[in-house]
């Protein structure tokens, strides 16, 4: 028997007794004309299922999609897809496979106010362009970080939106090859890298709230970057930074909020004139080390930012990796000069040296002595009576006041 809806909305009313079988989702998506829209009844519905037509799934709040612990519980083959308002759990345990809740290879493809859990990659976008991933909760296994898949992934795929989903407990979220998205209001918590974009330039990562995860937001040989008004925040694992870039040119790091975390940012010396970042307001409060460069020469624009409370303010490698970066207008808690003219600018430059933290710079496993007694009074009598002449890693020739709270008109600039 052929069915064939003539109205773009189906209705599938399930009534479950104990004695009936889960009925499969995929029945119901075959028996939708394209362009309808499938609402699912309340009860249990069993994947996998494919969907490669024009359609809409609604789970209304109450239905659920159990993938039954093999391969991706729903992949979307067609463009023109909403998937909304479904409980997705129980897809494979293959990370060969990406065993994901959805797979989405097809573009324009809607995926809103989804529970996502107990599965091992979250929404999984395949060669897929425009699509929006929005309002989801999603979570992995409760397995060791290493072990959970991405919450969101994203392969080869351009202008999509990533927007307002809540990730907790997932292993990463990962754009590869993927330029030109925009990931935009999300919260990850509890995970092992809040985002990592690798050959994903020209993305735009604003309005994020990343907390208690091991790393931040990293950009590998990702050009044209825009990280802006971001919170990243309680981020206390030793080898990880709220921000860091590698091989990346022109990236705009900016109005950001970093707050406890072991570094907050992390920067190589560029590569190429070109390859350089513009870290601009931002405020970096009670890290270990706010920010972190290394390589041999500096070149990075670092204007009226916000360095507050921190144990280290810069750390280096080298001597140069942070003198030739351009340091203006920056509001440094620990400057001592003053501002007789009271244009809200001190009327010396404010100058950083390494004491003696060039010892656990130099040697990583003495972080641990840091803040105790023999290590404060070795700074002090460095201090005092320097044993050898201490490191200028950078000047800052026209650092606002501390009490300054917002960036007048810097001397000299255009205003």
């Amino acid at each position: 028997m052929h069915f064939r809806l003539s109205t773009a909305v189906l209705i599938v009313a399930l009534w479950a007794t104990a004695a009936q079988a889960v009925p499969p989702l995929q029945l119901f998506i075959d028996l939708t004309a394209p362009g309808a829209t499938l609402r699912l009844m309340p009860g249990e519905y069993t994947g996998p299922a494919v969907v490669n037509k024009p359609m809409g799934i609604d789970g209304l709040g109450t239905a659920t999609i159990n993938g039954g612990g093999t391969g991706t519980i729903l992949t979307i083959k067609s463009d023109g897809v909403t998937v909304r308002n479904c409980h997705l759990l129980n897809s494979g345990n293959s990370h060969d496979k990406v065993d994901a809740a959805i797979l989405v290879n097809a573009d324009e493809v809607l995926i809103e106010n989804n529970t996502i859990d107990d599965v091992l990659f979250g929404v999984h976008i395949s060669a897929g362009d425009r699509n929006i991933v929005r309002g989801n909760t999603i979570s992995s296994r409760p397995v060791g970080m290493a072990l959970r898949g991405e919450g969101i992934r994203l392969w080869y795929s351009r202008e999509n939106l990533i927007e307002d989903n809540v990730l907790t407990g997932v292993r990463d979220m990962v754009l590869t090859n993927s330029p030109n998205n925009i990931i935009a209001g999300n919260r990850i918590t509890d995970s092992r890298m809040g985002m990592e974009l690798i050959y994903s330039g020209g993305t735009e990562v604003a309005n994020n709230h990343l907390s208690h995860n091991e790393h931040g937001i990293v950009g590998i040989y990702s050009d044209e970057l825009q990280i802006h008004h971001n919170r990243i925040e309680h981020q206390g694992h030793l080898q990880g930074s709220a921000i860091a870039v590698k091989g990346s040119s022109a990236i705009v790091i900016e109005a950001n909020e970093i707050l406890d975390c072991a570094v907050g940012l992390t920067a190589n010396s560029p590569t190429f004139p070109e390859n350089i970042l513009f870290v601009r307001n931002n405020t970096f409060a009670y890290n270990n080390v706010a920010l972190y460069f290394y390589g041999d020469k500096g070149g990075h624009i670092i204007h009226d930012n916000v360095f507050k409370g921190n144990f280290l303010q810069v750390a280096v490698t080298g001597p140069t990796s942070a003198l030739d970066n351009d340091w203006r207008g920056n509001i440094w808690q620990d400057y001592r000069g003053f501002d007789r003219n009271r244009d809200g600018f001190g009327d010396t430059p404010h100058a950083v040296y390494l004491y003696s933290e060039r010892i656990w710079i130099d040697r990583p496993m003495a972080k641990f002595f840091r803040g105790a007694p023999v290590l404060e009074a070795l700074d002090f009598a460095e201090r005092l009576a320097p044993f050898a002449d201490p490191w200028l890693i950078l000047k800052d020739p026209s650092p606002r006041m501390p009490n300054a709270t917002a960036p007048p008109h810097r001397p000299g600039s255009q205003p």
